[in-house]
């Protein structure tokens, strides 16, 4: 109960935090007298590490690193999932940036067997391409196409007597997103920061045996389709100070249904016989919030403290999860 009461007043402190800062960014003049023109933040003077979840639209220099482990605790009603990724970057010219996304978890379940140790997940690797520089006084955003591709290298079959082993999908996935961000004063000088991201993922199918995330049994030996997903995240960031500012994620995701085919074995009559399985989850949609702090200690590395909530309809699961970041570049 305590850790569920850290993590409410976590998204209440950080709602809190974006709805003053958007309260306060609109100077109101006195009756009697007219407001001085605002003095116009200049773009070095802000400090970002970036919101919690939209992807930056910008390109590394060449030979310039980026590197932003998360830390973080994906809570729904009877499970926790801790886990961390981290995003390595590389400038390998000043337009095209590569790298890969590690990720490491434990599962925790009520009434059921936590993860035996510390697993690996699935393994990320992307590549983007920047198509325009946003300058000031110009309407054009910074753009971006952006590939990633996602191994599968985290146990999602087999599982046995213990599903809190799961920590992949099994299936080899390609994601294409284009990344917009662009600049906006605000009436009082202060800047604020907008990311957009739309994205299409495919997956492919994946061979399935036993007890597996797709929810087969021991004796289940077939494949599994998982579905298509398409996303949307925007994202605001709104300097404060130099060093402190205010974030906010608003995403909708739509999952299409998996398709689970294959044999099973079942008990009629006392006697084992070999039967069809088929299964589909259906589709969902799922929509998610993300306010956030960062405290920035130069314009290469700063930190960020937020909390993620994932809501929706039917066959969608609410969790929170707050997390911790750290970003470096250099």
């Amino acid at each position: 109960m305590a850790w569920r009461s850290l993590q409410f007043a976590c998204l209440v402190v950080c709602l809190g935090a974006v709805a003053t800062a958007a309260a306060q960014s609109v100077d109101v003049p006195a009756a009697e007298s007219l407001p001085s023109p605002a003095v116009r933040q200049e773009m070095a003077d802000a400090w970002w590490t970036g919101p919690m979840l939209a992807n930056s639209a910008a390109t590394l220099p060449r030979g310039h690193w980026l590197i932003e482990p998360y830390v973080y605790d994906i809570h729904s009603d009877r499970s926790d999932s801790y886990g961390s990724r981290a995003y390595v970057l590389y400038g390998l010219t000043d337009r095209l940036t590569v790298g890969m996304i590690p990720i490491v978890g434990y599962n925790t379940a009520d009434g059921g067997p936590s993860s035996s140790r510390v697993l690996l997940g699935d393994f990320s690797v992307q590549a983007q391409y920047g198509l325009t520089q946003f300058q000031p006084g110009s309407w054009v955003p910074t753009t971006a196409i952006q590939i990633q591709e996602t191994l599968p290298t985290g146990r999602y079959d087999h599982l046995h007597d213990n599903p809190g082993n799961a920590l992949g999908s099994g299936a080899y996935a390609t994601t294409v997103q284009f990344n917009a961000q662009t600049y906006y004063w605000m009436p009082n000088g202060r800047i604020l920061r907008m990311r957009l991201n739309v994205a299409q993922t495919w997956a492919r199918s994946t061979r399935v045996h036993g007890v597996s995330v797709y929810g087969t049994g021991e004796d289940f030996n077939g494949n599994a389709q998982p579905g298509n997903t398409f996303y949307v995240g925007l994202g605001w960031e709104y300097s404060v100070s130099r060093r402190w500012v205010l974030a906010l994620d608003a995403t909708y995701t739509r999952n299409r249904s998996t398709r689970v085919a294959g044999q099973d074995i079942v008990t009629i009559d006392g006697l084992p016989e070999v039967m069809p399985y088929r299964s589909r989850s259906g589709s969902n949609i799922a929509y998610g919030l993300a306010p956030a702090i960062e405290y920035n200690w130069s314009s290469n590395m700063g930190v960020l403290l937020g909390t993620r909530v994932i809501f929706g309809g039917h066959r969608t699961t609410t969790t929170i999860t707050p997390a911790v970041a750290l970003n470096m570049v250099f």
